[in-house]
């Protein structure tokens, strides 16, 4: 053996040793995976002081890597936050400010067509990309998974199920392979677990690096645990309630199944050099028993309990296991972080930034900048107007209600948002007033709903 290909092959070797080489350029792209859970509560997992919980596997995942204390999501509800994850901007600039629906006269988004999605740039630098699980970014052409750049989507394209087995909403089977209908059994967890898992083995051997959105419905209504789960729950904690019990067994049926997605990932060597992001699209709902830890308010709300969502990153051998950040970022950053990991260029406006940095602990701390949440929704609440709220440094303003007064809070001195500060700091309050008008505005001039037929 020439003297070039033994250092070669000795430099192999020692990078899929453990504590051997770990440098990403020397085992090349990272293949990648981002895990959302649907409504799951800041405070709904073990690790993050869950005491009537159980979630090993996601504990696990977090202790991995690197845990962000204060991650939000761009909207306390469904669509918007996932516009953000696939397009990098803030929803409202993507004509997602609210939730996308069924029927037109109560759905407050359209995806626009020319927004550039994450899985498209992906596969400029030679990714498969995948989608399993819930899309609710679009029902028809050409909003759909495999229109906006995923080589393959299997999942569910609508804003919720019905039932957790019969896959419909509204009567309507929204369970997709690609752009096919399919009806299949079985609870949806673990038909996404299975698929996420086929996939996985799918990609041993293949040259190219693969990008996966493994995307629940868990714990999103209806509160549909498997039997089994509920009765393990109810057995285990003495003292909860039906409704809480239902809700923690639908998440602890989640987190079995991701450790199953992370056990195949090992199994199959691809853990070695895969990036894996875990997050929610927002926070708990309060009314089905939700914790979202000590937080005020839960999903829907401008206040923290419905923004602040748990997130963590895992990458071995670039982020260092049981790290954390107390940095804010928003589930917008995730678009330019990945990039950035698989050596993607983004040549176009972004909203969001990246954390690689701050993952690799090359830097603990992001440049300073504002941060806005916007919400359209319909309703006697809301009358078809928006809620929003804005973070600049320690102070929050936020309106949880068009028709309510907005409320000033300093978020270091007082988390809970109990003391409003607007009249004690006038000042602050119209800086940051003028800040958040300006937001709106550019919202506004962004086309959020296909025309209609108005008929009576």
């Amino acid at each position: 053996m020439g003297r070039v290909s033994w250092y070669l092959s000795v430099a192999v070797f020692l990078a899929i040793q453990p504590g051997g080489l770990q440098g990403s350029e020397l085992r090349g792209k990272p293949n990648v995976i981002v895990i959302m859970a649907d409504d799951l509560g800041n405070g709904d997992l073990s690790c993050t002081g869950a005491e009537d919980l159980q979630s090993p596997h996601i504990d696990a995942l977090f202790k991995s890597g690197m845990r962000f204390d204060f991650a939000y999501a761009n909207c306390p509800v469904c669509s918007p936050s996932r516009a953000s994850l696939m397009t990098g901007r803030y929803p409202e600039l993507v004509g997602v400010p609210g939730v996308i629906r069924t029927f037109p006269k109560n759905s407050w988004g359209y995806l626009d067509p020319d927004s550039i999605l994450l899985p498209k740039v992906m596969k400029t630098a030679g990714y498969h990309t995948a989608l399993i699980g819930k899309w609710h970014l679009g029902l028809e052409a050409p909003n759909r998974p495999v229109d906006r750049g995923f080589d393959l989507f299997h999942g569910f394209l609508a804003d919720m199920m019905d039932d957790y087995y019969q896959h419909q909403r509204h009567n309507i089977e929204y369970m997709h392979l690609n752009n096919q209908v399919i009806d299949v059994k079985g609870h949806a967890t673990d038909l996404f677990t299975d698929w996420s898992c086929d996939y996985l083995k799918s990609r041993v051997g293949e040259s190219s690096p693969f990008f996966l959105c493994l995307t629940y419905n868990a714990p999103h209504t209806p509160i549909q645990p498997p039997e089994a789960w509920y009765q393990k729950v109810k057995q285990r904690e003495s003292n909860i309630d039906d409704k809480r019990a239902k809700l923690v067994a639908l998440i602890e049926h989640m987190d079995a199944g991701i450790g199953r997605v992370m056990t195949t990932l090992r199994e199959t060597g691809l853990d070695r050099n895969t990036l894996v992001v875990f997050t929610s699209d927002n926070g708990g709902q309060l009314n089905v028993g939700a914790n979202n830890g000590a937080l005020r308010d839960g999903k829907q709300s401008m206040y923290e309990g419905g923004l602040r969502v748990p997130t963590c990153f895992a990458w071995p051998g670039e982020i260092e296991e049981n790290s954390k950040s107390s940095e804010r970022m928003l589930t917008m950053d995730l678009f330019p972080t990945v990039c950035e990991a698989a050596g993607v260029d983004v040549d176009f406006p972004i909203d969001g930034v990246s954390l690689l940095s701050l993952l690799k602990q090359d830097t603990n701390a992001l440049a300073k900048r504002d941060l806005f949440f916007h919400r359209r929704e319909g309703g006697l609440r809301y009358g078809g107007l928006i809620a929003n709220a804005m973070i600049r440094g320690e102070w929050k303003l936020l309106q949880n209600s068009p028709f309510e007064p907005q409320e000033l809070y300093n978020l270091s001195a007082d988390p809970l948002e109990a003391d409003d500060k607007k009249m004690a700091n006038k000042h602050k309050y119209q800086e940051m007033a003028n800040e958040l008008r300006v937001q709106v505005q550019r919202g506004g001039m962004v086309r959020w709903q296909k025309p209609i037929e108005n008929k009576r």
